[in-house]
């Protein structure tokens, strides 16, 4: 009895060490894997490159201006009515755009059939966003893949952009503006950086 007793303490022991090392690689790996942004692709306007000016009409009549000077900041969010990864991150750019909405305005942009858009805003309840429909808009972005976001300051200036997935990709281009660089994964790259990024 004495002995299985002994056995069973030891086997504790021995499982509490086990729990313990694999803790501390968990914490290792964490620290080691960065955070994933938006992944920025090469066309379209550059950070840093004006915009060029879009006077639009959103599907509820308001007037939208593009690229033109403002004391706001601008989020453009590409949408399609027929993108499942664009359904589930609205709720998440719903958060994001009521957290930030001191500083920004979010406007969601699509092109196509108007009447499928309409339903889209319907079901979704995203009449809160102006919705702008616009071909030229998405080809000066060159926007190929959605959902794609372009973050662009009071001046018309591009300061992030990338192709969004989740909620940290989407914050990314807040980080990325924040730090003056193209991107998470080009500051990242940079020879200072793992774990001083700022978070909101």
């Amino acid at each position: 009895m004495m002995v299985a007793f002994a056995l069973l303490w030891a086997l504790v022991i021995a499982l509490s060490i086990a729990v313990f090392a694999l803790a501390r690689q968990v914490g290792i790996l964490f620290e080691r894997i960065a955070p994933m942004g938006a992944l920025m692709t090469d066309s379209g306007p550059a950070i840093g490159s004006k915009v060029d000016r879009f006077d639009l009409t959103a599907l509820d009549g308001r007037a939208i201006a593009i690229g033109t000077p403002s004391q706001r900041s601008q989020l453009l969010f590409f949408v399609s009515p027929t993108c499942p990864v664009c359904k589930k991150l609205l709720p998440i750019l719903s958060s994001v755009a009521a957290a930030e909405q001191s500083w920004l305005d979010v406007v969601l942009a699509g092109d196509g059939d108007e009447a499928a858009h309409r339903a889209f805003v319907k079901q979704r309840r995203l009449e809160a966003f102006p919705f702008v429909l616009s071909r030229d808009l998405g080809m000066a972005f060159r926007v190929s893949r959605l959902p794609y976001a372009a973050l662009i300051d009071g001046a018309g200036v591009v300061k992030a952009k990338g192709l969004i997935n989740n909620r940290e990709q989407l914050e990314s281009l807040f980080n990325a503006s924040d730090l003056g660089v193209a991107s998470v994964q080009s500051y990242l790259g940079a020879p200072h950086a793992a774990h001083d990024l700022p978070t909101r």
